[in-house]
């Protein structure tokens, strides 16, 4: 590990190994990764969130599964109960859509088509009765012409809504409530006399419903997305730690005793390349939950995904790394003492060193609004 002698051949297929040697060393650069302490990782705040980490997890699907029972068995009681029953009537249908529709494991997820579900019902109630009205008023002909114009601006312009990126990651589902509340309410109005009870019962038994989710949701035995998106990058890092340990590890060991092919894992760095949704999906959710814990109202969950960027990055030049070990052509040349692959290897290893250095500026900047106690990196 000390250097390496890489004989070059000169034009005519003369070797230059008894004219001149080119010494390659590796030592200074270990030696300076080892005393900055470049590619290692000290994570003790939060590993200890990584414990038991699978046993954990299906507990909590084993307890969302019993809870989404509950609430139904909640929401079911609307019918089967005769008093409840009397005052809604057919219309309890209604909660017991709303619980399965509504119902989703995180709390934040729930929340958030919750108060989708709610405005969105709301706004298209209102405004469908207030154009039920009006057609009503002008009787005739003129009630479906109202009907028919009033369709028609709302849902173009619910539609064209939808399709606003920022409006469609965090209020598609409210939209689409509106849409559909709206349509139902004012073609009912047409056919049903008295429309404002009929839309009375409706959302109060969708009221119903998305009480009965909050409670259970926020309030038994939480599923928190703030919590997974953290425990999620937490993982990364470590995951992303061993993979280059085991990189560093399998190339000395390759040169050293001559192994056939390097033994290190990285399938980890292949998911954290298809974790973007993810990421994206659980911060959407957590800015919807309400204090708790250390996670605030306004947690700088942007930074996150910041990170998780170039945690992706980090990830696909570990990759790239793996092939330049794993290749059979690669092997061979290393073995020969080719320049030009142990090149090839020394340069991704400094980029990786540098992609490193940037990630711990990124979390030293997420410490301070994020209320780190300790340094991550």
């Amino acid at each position: 590990m000390g250097s390496t002698v890489i004989s070059i051949p000169d034009g005519e297929g003369v070797t230059l190994k008894e004219k001149k040697r080119f010494q390659f060393s590796l030592q200074p650069i270990i030696s300076y990764l080892r005393e900055h302490k470049k590619i290692q990782f000290s994570l003790p705040p939060i590993v200890s969130y990584l414990r038991e980490k699978t046993t954990k997890h299906d507990m909590r699907k084993l307890m969302h599964s019993i809870k989404v029972g509950i609430a139904l068995v909640l929401v079911s009681l609307i019918y089967l109960l005769d008093p409840l029953y009397g005052q809604v009537g057919d219309n309890a249908m209604w909660a017991i859509m709303t619980v399965v529709v509504m119902f989703e494991f995180f709390a934040g997820a729930t929340l958030s088509k919750g108060l989708n579900r709610a405005i969105g019902t709301v706004l298209g109630g209102g405004l469908g009765c207030l154009a039920a009205g009006l057609a009503e008023q002008v009787g005739g002909i003129g009630d479906i012409i109202i009907v028919g114009i009033s369709v028609f601006i709302f849902a173009a312009l619910a539609t064209y809504t939808r399709l606003i990126p920022k409006i469609k990651k965090r209020y598609d589902y409210g939209v689409m409530i509106f849409l559909l509340t709206f349509n139902l309410v004012v073609v009912s109005g047409i056919r049903v006399e008295k429309v404002l009870q009929l839309a009375r019962e409706r959302l109060l038994t969708i009221g119903m419903g998305f009480a009965i989710c909050i409670f259970i949701s926020l309030l038994i035995f939480p599923i928190w997305a703030s919590d997974e998106l953290h425990d999620s990058m937490a993982s990364k890092f470590e995951d992303l730690a061993h993979s280059i340990e085991g990189c560093l590890e399998g190339y000395f060991k390759f040169v050293s005793e001559k192994e056939s092919k390097p033994t290190a894992n990285f399938s980890s760095c292949k998911s954290i390349l298809n974790s973007k949704l993810k990421d994206e999906s659980l911060a959407n959710f957590a800015k919807w939950e309400p204090w708790h814990g250390k996670f605030g109202l306004y947690y700088p969950w942007g930074q996150y995904l910041q990170i998780g960027e170039h945690l992706r990055e980090l990830a696909a030049t570990i990759i790239s790394m793996q092939g330049c070990l794993q290749s059979p052509r690669q092997l061979a040349t290393i073995e020969n003492g080719d320049g030009f692959a142990i090149a090839t290897f020394m340069f991704l290893l400094m980029e990786i060193v540098e992609k490193v250095e940037e990630l711990a500026k990124e979390v030293d900047e997420l410490a301070e609004p994020a209320g780190f106690s300790t340094r991550l990196l």
